[in-house]
């Protein structure tokens, strides 16, 4: 009946026995009850079980969901072992229960009547769904009790795609499988069947059977609910293959009667085989002739190679002598290199050491010549007064000399007015004096400010062209980088492109006998970009550098780069032979097992490119460490990786073993790996120089505003201070006049005489003050001479030793060269050495190869004849003659046919034949055993659709009956209709109409009845109804829900679950029936929580 165990009432395939009504009780009884009773009682024993049958396997013990359609977390629900109740508003989650229940146990999405697609049931915004139901796994029914336990929790996960994946739990928790094949067969073993309408009727379906008008619906529903309907189609599958095997066995025939055709031909051909022993003897001597011929042959071909190889050994001295007299020279210029670097190096620390003493003494020098300055204006000063106070003693003279003349001229008025005006010059030339030393120190100040704005402005100059010269750099990058986007040949200079284009067509010419390798930073790349900087500061000019195969070729290069480059710096052109094979540098390489070398850092599929920069740079023995610390932990500690010269840190810093430097380089030019970055960064950094050169302008406009504005304010106050100087000097000598006329009488020449005393006195003071400035300022000018020229001196020292570590880098530079030169001519012979090697290696390989032909020809020959034979004729003769025997041994073999091809013929034409013939009698017994098994199946089919038919009839009668109704069920299995009739009300069988004529609630009321007949007669360990009541009236549903609770009480042995949006609160309180209750919806936050009675 299906693929699961069989369940219907037409065989004895019940899981539980049900006890039989004895048909005498039911006499006894009906004289005791009415017939609506009688109706009732009826039903109830025909669904009652023994009373110590329990729920034990395949119920559904709980359930849970998480982001599940539009609830974030719906459960745990516990479910009771007979009648559950779920009920809740609209949008709280019941269907959402019952879709979860069927995707869960294995249903598909369309079952559900809620999406398309299993994705469509995550939840908005979440990744995956999650529902976990657990069923009861007791019982003699259980699944793999030992493995499970008493329980099985099955974990659902759908993902936002639309996968579903399993996990199937014991009552420990523990992951037992993950297959959907265990679930198959424990779905199989527990009679669950998720798709059946009966044993899960969702709303969709429930709507779609209410609404129905078809009796073709209603009979392919009666079909489905007890799986005839998969009957039925396992039989059109089985007359399929029958069809099919069929077929195959009229093909079969067909291939029997040929094969059978073959086999008597083959036969014959076999029976009718001649003899060709003689010939085959012949042609086996032969062979044997043949074979130590052969080995002859070889042994001849042996002895002049191996008088080569000899001779090729004793000339490979020649080549190690001039390979070592070359190494020597190399280490000879390499370990003069060294020194004259460290010479360098030690110019270069000493001038470093004498840089801080060259600057202090610059520093003396210049305070001493401050201090020199200062005393020569002392000393100017000193001169000046001692002028001026001879010019006073002058002016008393001739003042005394004037007053004692005119002494008898004055009058005592003219003295009182001379003191009073005297006076009051004498307070106005104090007061100037203040104001002349208040713009004296103006003076000072505005001087001072104009030399700091002066220097801050030469400074602020020399900065601003260095800015600019950097910015038109930057342009120039840019203006490459830029061009680069569509040809990355321009990060090598602008005429790099049209060079490779002279080369391709001279090379296409046949000017190069090899075409030249370049730029070689062109032909590399790097395995990881933040190594670029390092290995850009590491090659330098090589990256922009030429190789080529020999002189000839270097000196049409260098024609071709002269065309090209009319000014400027042409690339370097390094030659030097190519190979086709890169240098084994194994020996002398630096294998670190953290930071890798500059060879092991690039990606490099030329050999030719390689090889130099193996030979010119030894990036074999360079690491790459990105980090500056770590590179000096590994170079300078006390010991240093093997091999390794030295490291380049990340940001092109080189470290060797005792010293480091830093690079000038901050970003890589040839080997950035992305343009676009580079030119966004150009383009940042040139707006950041825009920007830094538009505040240079500003500054300098503002210091040459300050510069002007101190010039016009110094020029403004020497203007005063000399217009103030030449007041005070007017009425200095307004008041000497005076002074010198104030007192004509004797007693009033005593001042005047006193005060030239004073002036004596101080002209003398003075004089001497004047003596010792000038003293000082000579012994300062002696001190500033001797400093100036210990600076000139120091700074002398400086320059010499600069010019000697010029003279000794163009040195190092020819050493260079040398070296260079040695390694080329050291490499050259290394080359032939190795040529010579590679040749006898090839030759021993040719030698052992030959041997090893012989000692196979040799193998070959002892298993075609033991003993050797001395064989006087060539193996071309030989041959000659064996394949003429050949030749007519095929003619003969032709006309009779070859002995083993028509054995093996015969064999396999027999061999064809009888497992045709077994796979024939096989296929028929399988056809006629069908045959019998089909006919004895339709006939049990036949049998139980008429059986189920007749008990869904009586079941559906007698639920009708409990509400007084009466009804009829008309199965029409040949053209597959069921017509139902219900007549409300008692009636006769005249007055039955059809459910279309019924209201909705006796319609819904008539459904159930429906449902109802065809649960007795199919078998589920739960089943479930999802708003079953929802057209009926209140009466419709309280009679609907009686039967079915009297139905659920009678069927311990089951589970029913029932969602509704009604109340329920007027259901009887009893242990076997569980309401769970939803909480209404919260459309902000979708939680759902239940509470049980």
């Amino acid at each position: 009946m299906s693929k699961r165990k069989s369940t219907t009432g037409g065989v004895n395939t019940n899981k539980r026995p049900r006890p039989t009504v004895d048909e005498d009780e039911e006499d006894e009884e009906e004289q005791h009850v009415t017939e609506s009773d009688l109706e009732g009682l009826v039903l109830s024993k025909r669904f009652q079980c023994t009373s110590d049958v329990v729920s034990d396997a395949g119920i559904v013990k709980s359930i849970t969901l998480k982001n599940f359609m539009c609830h974030s977390l719906l459960g745990p629900f516990a479910f009771g072992s007979n009648v559950n109740f779920v009920v809740g508003n609209n949008g709280s989650g019941k269907s959402a229960i019952l879709t979860a229940l069927i995707v869960a146990l294995g249903g598909n999405a369309q079952a559900t009547n809620r999406g398309s697609s299993l994705k469509g049931f995550v939840k908005e915004g979440e990744s995956a769904a999650e529902v976990s139901i657990t069923l009861l796994n007791q019982g003699r029914d259980a699944y793999k009790l030992e493995v499970y336990g008493p329980a099985i929790t099955i974990d659902l996960r759908i993902t936002r795609e639309g996968l579903r994946t399993y996990k199937l739990r014991n009552k420990s928790g523990n992951v037992v499988s993950t297959k959907k094949e265990e679930l198959v067969s424990i779905l199989d073993n527990f009679n669950i069947q998720v798709n059946n309408p009966v044993s899960v009727l969702t709303q969709e379906m429930s709507k779609y059977f209410l609404h129905s008008k078809g009796e073709g619906d209603k009979y392919k529903f009666f079909l489905k609910a007890t799986q005839l309907d998969q009957m039925r189609e396992d039989f059109v599958y089985i007359k399929a293959t029958k069809k099919i095997t069929m077929e195959k066995v009229e093909e079969y025939g067909e291939c029997l009667k040929e094969l059978k055709r073959k086999y008597h031909e083959k036969a014959e051909r076999y029976k009718s085989l001649a003899s060709l022993s003689e010939m085959q003897t012949n042609l086996e001597d032969l062979q044997k002739q043949m074979a130590w011929a052969l080995v002859a042959e070889l042994e001849r071909e042996l002895e002049p190679l191996k008088e080569k190889l000899q001779a090729n050994r004793r000339s490979t001295e020649k080549y190690d002598e001039k390979v070592n007299e070359w190494k020597s020279k190399v280490e000879e210029a390499e370990q003069e290199y060294k020194q004259i670097q460290e010479q360098l190096e030690g110019i270069a620390l000493q001038v470093q050491e004498l840089q801080p003493k060259c600057a202090e003494l610059k520093a003396e020098a210049q305070k001493r010549n401050n201090t020199l300055k200062s005393c020569e204006f002392t000393v100017k000063r000193c001169r000046n007064n001692l002028l001026d106070l001879e010019k006073d003693k002058a002016r008393l003279n001739s003042r005394i000399k004037d007053l004692t003349l005119s002494i008898s001229q004055t009058i005592g008025a003219e003295s009182q007015a001379r003191k009073e005006h005297m006076k009051q010059i004498t307070t106005e030339l104090e007061n100037i004096n203040l104001q002349i030393s208040t713009l004296g120190q103006q003076i000072d100040q505005f001087e001072h400010a104009s030399s700091l704005a002066k220097e801050e402005k030469a400074k602020m100059k020399r900065e601003y062209d260095a800015l600019n010269k950097s910015i038109e750099a930057n342009r120039r990058k840019l203006q490459t980088m830029e061009s680069s986007r569509s040809n990355r040949l321009r990060r090598f200079g602008e005429h790099m492109p049209a060079l490779l284009n002279a080369i391709e067509e001279a090379y296409r010419k046949g000017h190069f006998k090899h075409k030249p390798r370049g730029p070689l930073g062109y032909l590399i790349g790097l395995k990881d970009p933040e190594l670029a900087l390092a290995v850009e500061v590491c090659l330098k000019f090589l990256l922009v550098a030429f190789a080529c195969d020999n002189y000839e070729d270097e000196k049409v290069l260098k024609g071709l780069m002269s065309r090209v480059y009319t000014a400027g710096q042409r690339p370097t052109i390094i030659t030097s032979q190519f190979l086709q094979h890169v240098h084994d540098t194994r020996k002398r390489a630096v294998n670190h097992p953290q930071y890798p070398s500059v060879l092991q850092a690039l990606e490099i599929e030329d050999p030719v490119v390689a090889n130099c920069l193996i030979d010119q740079r030894r990036i074999e023995s360079v690491l790459l460490i990105k980090n500056r610390t770590d590179a000096r932990r590994v170079m300078q500690c006390r010991n240093p990786p093997a091999n390794c010269t030295q490291a380049f840190s990340k940001d092109g810093d080189q470290i060797y073993t005792n010293r480091n430097y830093s690079s000038d380089q901050s970003r890589a030019i040839y080997l950035s790996g992305d343009v676009e970055e580079e030119i966004r960064h150009l383009q940042r950094e040139l707006e950041n120089q825009k920007g830094q050169e538009a505040r240079f302008q500003q500054h300098m406009r503002k210091l040459d505003e300050d510069i002007s504005q101190n010039e016009k304010l110094l020029r403004r106050v020497f203007m005063e201070q000399r217009a103030a100087k030449g007041k005070a000097t007017k009425m200095e000598l307004d008041l000497k006049d005076l002074q010198n006329v104030e007192e004509p009488q004797s007693q009033d020449l005593k001042p005047l005489e006193e005060d030239l005393q004073e002036v004596v006195a101080k002209i003398s003071s003075k004089r001497e003050e004047y003596e010792e400035a000038k003293i000082k300022m000579a012994n300062l000018k002696e001190d500033y001479e001797k400093a100036d020229q210990e600076y000139k001196q120091h700074k002398e020292r400086i320059s010499t030793i600069t010019e000697e570590a010029d003279s000794i880098k163009e040195e190092l530079s020819k050493i260079d060269q040398e070296v260079m030169k040695c390694r080329h001519h050291k490499k050259h012979y290394d080359d032939k050495r190795s040529a010579h090697l590679q040749n006898i290696q090839a030759l021993e390989a040719q030698l052992k190869s030959k041997e090893e032909n012989l000692a196979a020809s040799i193998a070959k020959a002892s298993e075609i004849c033991p003993e050797r034979l001395e064989v006087c004729r060539t193996a071309r003769s030989i041959d000659s003659e064996i394949n003429r025997l050949k030749v007519k041994i095929t003619t003969q073999q032709k006309q009779q046919g070859d002995t083993e091809e028509i054995v093996r013929e015969f064999h396999e034409a027999s061999e064809n034949y009888k497992t045709m013939s077994q796979q024939m009698k096989c296929l028929n017994r399988f056809i006629q055993t069908l045959d019998k098994d089909m006919n004895f199946r339709l006939q049990v089919y036949a049998d139980i659709r008429k059986f189920l038919s007749a008990r869904c009839k009586y079941y559906f009668n007698c639920m009708l009956a409990q509400r007084g109704y009466t009804g009829s069920m008309t199965f029409d299995h040949k053209n597959e209709t069921l017509t139902i009739s219900v007549q409300p009300g008692q009636g006769t069988e005249d007055g039955l109409s059809d459910m279309r004529s019924l209201s909705g609630g006796e319609r819904s009321f008539s459904t159930v009845c429906f449902v109802l007949s065809l649960w007795a007669i199919t078998e589920s360990p739960f089943r479930c109804l999802d708003e079953f009541d929802v057209y009926m009236d209140m009466v419709n549903r309280r009679i609907s829900m009686d039967m079915m609770l009297k139905v659920a009480a009678s069927q311990r042995f089951r589970q029913f679950i029932f969602l509704t949006p009604q109340n329920m609160s007027s259901l009887p309180v009893s242990e076997t029936i569980r309401i769970l209750r939803l909480k209404d919806p919260d459309r902000g936050q979708n939680n759902a929580q239940r509470s049980q009675d």
